[in-house]
């Protein structure tokens, strides 16, 4: 008898196919009128982030003034979303309250997900409380590779219904599913429970591995045939280990061939890439002016995640 596969019940994925389509995108040719609104696009997509234990009040509010206005250049838009830990929540509210930047916050025991389910809807709650707009959550990675896959959704349906009016991002974090079927299967699962408008998201940024083209590539085909089944828009938040604006390119790409123009907004696309930001400020003065400003013009970014 042949044993059930997870493939069985949301689809086999073709690795050698996503890999051979994902370095296409990298080929593409981008006209410079074409590669500056990517550029200002992809600035508007940043979840401008500090996830560190030295956090400090000073540096989200100098976070917040960056994300506010990023460059003196007043053509360049303000970033997406800061996202930060549930204590700094209100902080960045004083600096963020009269602006359209949402205010993102990590939760249920972010990086691992390794507490009881009863304190990580208590996070959730929280930082809702607290003024979160935005919660980025891990799934619980150890029952998904156990097979409990009831388990896992209903764990994150518990999180969408803490969050309220919130949006929720789940995190899969794909380095630890080990292969590209449980990176399908986990986006299937989480989005069925999921709401139009919230998204999935490659990773935490604090694992090895992180975001890669070809594992976002695996997530937004899920992201377009569940649209196609269901007519449920979700949102898709590659982070961790996109630096360049060369690189980001790629990923807009990918995501305009995949499932179009309505997906390059970001309302439903985000970049969990703070250290992007400063690269993507230097690419637009440089195809707007000819050369490269030098790094230390733009004030340093927070780390990736």
């Amino acid at each position: 008898m042949t044993k059930h596969s997870i493939a069985d019940d949301f689809g086999a994925v073709d690795r050698v196919g996503i890999e051979e389509r994902v370095a296409k995108f990298t080929t593409r040719s981008i006209k410079r009128k074409s590669k500056l609104w990517g550029l200002r696009t992809a600035v508007s997509m940043v979840d401008l982030t500090t996830l560190e234990g030295k956090d400090t009040p000073g540096k989200v509010a100098s976070l917040c003034h960056k994300a506010r206005q990023p460059s003196d250049d007043a053509t360049i838009p303000p970033v997406a979303a800061v996202c930060i830990y549930p204590s700094l929540i209100k902080e960045a509210r004083k600096h963020l309250a009269d602006s359209p930047i949402k205010i993102a916050s990590v939760a249920t025991a972010f990086p691992s997900g390794q507490s009881s389910l009863k304190v990580r809807l208590q996070e959730v709650k929280y930082a809702v409380n607290a003024g979160a707009d935005e919660i980025d959550m891990v799934i619980n990675r150890g029952l998904f590779l156990s097979g409990e896959y009831d388990a896992v959704q209903d764990e994150i349906a518990a999180v969408v219904e803490a969050c309220g009016d919130a949006t929720l991002k789940v995190i899969l974090e794909v380095s630890e599913l080990e292969t590209y079927d449980n990176v399908r299967a986990a986006s299937f699962i989480a989005m069925q429970v999921l709401r139009a408008g919230d998204f999935i998201k490659t990773s935490t940024g604090k694992a090895g591995g992180s975001a890669t083209l070809a594992n976002t590539q695996v997530m937004l085909e899920a992201i377009r045939d569940f649209y196609l089944d269901t007519g449920t828009p979700i949102g898709m938040k590659p982070a961790g280990g996109i630096r360049t604006a060369k690189q980001a390119l790629h990923y807009l790409v990918a995501v305009k061939e995949t499932l179009g123009d309505a997906w390059l907004n970001s309302s439903r696309y985000r970049f969990g890439a703070s250290s992007l930001l400063n690269d993507l400020l230097r690419q637009i003065h440089k195809e707007k002016h000819g050369a490269y400003q030098a790094p230390y013009y733009f004030s340093e970014a927070a780390e990736s995640y």
